[in-house]
């Protein structure tokens, strides 16, 4: 009996844009990318979690910005001329990813993507589809939505 790919793995081959968080490497679906912009610094929201840094208007539209590092509890580093904020369309809520950088989309296809695992960390694991090698680099393929949904972002 030959084996089917189940629709959560078949979901996971395609395009994905690298970023930079810390001293690791993150992937996320680049179907959920709107646009990648320079770091501005957004207005102050009272009663956002710690992670919100704040909202921007963009285009009309108030975005609310995450720095990701806060949000996955990774060592705080300092914003430079890399950082940026990644716009992001999850589930029909526009949102903005600030991160240490973007280097490049790759595609993968399931059979790259292995199972991260399981273990106390910083990170979440529901946060994480798993682990891909790309010759030299190992990256952490992220589930963005999970991650950025609004309950997860304490808003309504």
């Amino acid at each position: 009996m030959q084996a089917t790919q189940s629709p959560s793995t078949a979901a996971l081959s395609g395009q994905y844009l690298t970023l930079r968080l810390g001293g690791e490497e993150y992937a996320i679906d680049i179907l959920r990318v709107q646009e990648i912009r320079s770091y501005e610094e957004p207005t102050s929201m009272v009663n956002s979690p710690s992670f919100v840094k704040g909202v921007v208007n963009l285009r009309g539209v108030i975005v609310p910005i995450v720095d990701l590092r806060m949000k996955l509890n990774i060592a705080k580093v300092e914003y430079t001329e890399f950082t940026v904020v990644i716009i992001l369309n999850v589930k029909g809520t526009v949102v903005g990813a600030v991160v240490d950088g973007v280097s490049d989309v790759v595609t993968l296809d399931a059979n790259t993507i292995k199972p991260a695992p399981q273990f106390e960390s910083s990170i979440e694991s529901r946060f994480i589809v798993g682990l891909a090698n790309l010759g030299e680099r190992m990256l952490i393929v992220m589930n963005i939505e999970t991650l950025m949904s609004n309950s997860e972002l304490g808003m309504m």
